[in-house]
């Protein structure tokens, strides 16, 4: 049985500015979309993380799949989806996420997934089927794959990368100081393993991570963070504002103003970055479509509707 994400006593909801207030407006498209994924008795990080992006997104059909069932192993603190005891794996679900994206008709998907700490793969097999059935179905289709930490989970990074996802992103989620309070059972230093490890075993394959602000980060701890994702030789780097999903998570510290987020988006490309979206509703898989082609773009590849892969690049201190 799923529990509550994070069982902290209820407390004040800060009223958010008005520059985060979002209008939801019904649609026929947004309809279409959420019938689609019924239909495939599919999973969504837009509706189960609660994302405020959803009415925009789904609009435009565009949904993040969520594999690997709905209920979490774990309970950060800042995540919306339920945890509890996960469902048994299902053996369909590649086939039906394929399914679903062809009906879409997405140049783009994001695939995610709930922590599988009870696998022994941490479900990396599942991920890798679900990426081959996609270019089965429909090959001019380019995958992303927001991954789980796989921590303790041997070989679990290596079947993934073999499957050859045209971007690898794994949420390093908030500063080092902040990881007990917010990702207690995860780990900064292996989050940043991770992506290097993918850039190891697969030069070719676009690395992205995402930050969220407003958790009580110092400035200079965000700017370190980017240090430390270029060291590991990230490409791709989204900071959004964190907002509060129900009054048992952890409380936002602070809303980060427009303007800020523009020189935080400044600091990044200083440094290096390919590509940065940062904004208060930049999300991991928020205008993924749109900013692929201008990743792909600062690479120096054509879109030509195929799976080309950016060159190895220069070092981090060379960018």
């Amino acid at each position: 049985m799923a529990k509550p994400r994070y069982p902290e006593p209820e407390r004040p909801k800060e009223r958010k500015p008005e520059w985060l207030r979002v209008r939801f407006r019904p649609s026929p498209e947004i309809d279409e979309t959420r019938a689609i994924v019924r239909g495939r008795r599919l999973h969504t990080v837009c509706e189960e993380a609660a994302c405020p992006n959803l009415g925009e997104c789904w609009a435009q059909r565009h949904a993040t799949m969520m594999i690997l069932g709905s209920i979490c192993t774990r309970a950060c603190a800042f995540c919306n989806v339920a945890t509890g005891r996960p469902q048994l794996l299902d053996a369909g679900e590649p086939e039906r996420v394929a399914a679903a994206v062809g009906e879409l008709g997405l140049r783009h998907v994001v695939i995610t997934s709930v922590d599988r700490d009870d696998l022994d793969d941490g479900g990396a097999g599942h991920f890798a089927r679900t990426i081959a059935a996609i270019r089965a179905e429909s090959p001019g289709t380019t995958v992303e794959v927001l991954t789980p930490d796989f921590l303790r989970k041997e070989g679990a990074i290596e079947m993934v990368v073999a499957a050859r996802p045209d971007v690898y992103n794994h949420n390093i989620e908030t500063v080092p100081r902040l990881y007990h309070a917010v990702r207690p059972a995860a780990d900064y230093a292996h989050s940043l393993r991770l992506l290097q490890r993918v850039k190891a075993l697969d030069p070719g394959i676009f690395t992205k991570s995402g930050l969220m602000v407003g958790l009580g980060e110092e400035r200079d701890e965000v700017t370190r963070v980017m240090d430390d994702l270029r060291a590991h030789d990230v490409d791709f780097l989204t900071v959004g504002q964190y907002l509060q999903p129900t009054l048992r998570h952890i409380a936002v510290a602070r809303y980060v103003p427009p303007q800020e987020f523009a020189e935080i988006r400044a600091e990044a490309e200083a440094r290096g970055f390919r590509m940065v979206s940062a904004s208060p509703f930049t999300r991991s898989s928020y205008h993924a479509d749109a900013d692929f082609e201008r990743l792909r773009a600062a690479a120096g590849l054509a879109d030509d509707g195929g799976h080309a892969h950016p060159p190895p690049s220069a070092g981090p201190a060379n960018r």
